[in-house]
């Protein structure tokens, strides 16, 4: 399932909605190497590609989030490490075995969780931000 950005998605914070589109792009470069059938490298270089970007944007997002005194800061940086748990035992299953079950994982792991998490979570951040940086 690739990642279609729409206004859906936006937290209404310039910087965070440019980097979720940027990570929608990626996260469909992944998906498009898995399916393609290309070798273990082209993924496994994928991956670290996200994987980078993935931590540039929770930086991004944790710096704002201390800057302007988001109160649920904690728990939101704990959703973050959590992902990025879960996307470590992607890498990990990437170097073992490139193929559906990687694309079935990429999809429940990456996609289900940034739609998720920018709906709800990033959404409220957004909300807060917006309010406190007068955008």
């Amino acid at each position: 399932m690739a990642l279609v950005w729409s206004d859906t998605f936006s937290v209404g914070v310039a910087v965070i909605d440019e980097q979720h589109k940027e990570l929608f792009a990626r996260t469909n470069r992944l998906l498009e190497a898995c399916q393609e059938g290309k070798g273990k490298e082209a993924v496994r270089e994928t991956l670290a590609f996200l994987g980078e970007y993935v931590r540039t944007h929770f930086a991004t997002e944790e710096k704002l989030m201390v800057q302007y005194g988001y109160p649920g800061f904690a728990a939101h940086r704990k959703l973050h490490e959590g992902f990025t748990e879960a996307f470590l035992g992607l890498q990990k299953e990437a170097e073992r075995n490139v193929g559906v079950a990687l694309v079935t994982q990429v999809n429940k792991t990456v996609v289900d969780w940034w739609v998720n998490h920018i709906l709800k979570v990033d959404r409220e951040l957004g909300a807060f931000l917006r309010t406190k940086m007068g955008a």
